[in-house]
């Protein structure tokens, strides 16, 4: 199998996407920012979405390592919920 090369671009609609450079195919991950997060950026959206997306991988990563699976059986008690907040 051949090694993907990937880019970050900006869509016609100003969100951010990686993509695969050889594929033409729905992007891997978008980034959206709403008018008010665009404006306290001022400017420095693309620099924001590559961070946003390599923390991405990163914990993507780190994430996958962490996961026994083996493990049939999946504990509710330890379901995390579907947001993150910071």
């Amino acid at each position: 199998m051949s090694p993907s090369f990937f880019e970050i671009v900006q869509l016609s609609n100003g969100d951010y996407a990686l993509r695969r450079i050889d594929d033409d195919s729905e992007p891997l991950v978008k980034v959206s920012f709403s008018s008010e997060a665009r404006e306290m950026m001022e400017d420095r959206e693309m620099s924001v979405a590559k961070a946003m997306i390599a923390a991405g991988i990163e914990a993507a990563g780190s994430v996958t390592q962490d996961i026994d699976w083996d493990d049939d059986e999946l504990d509710v008690s330890d379901a995390q919920p579907a947001y993150t907040l910071h």
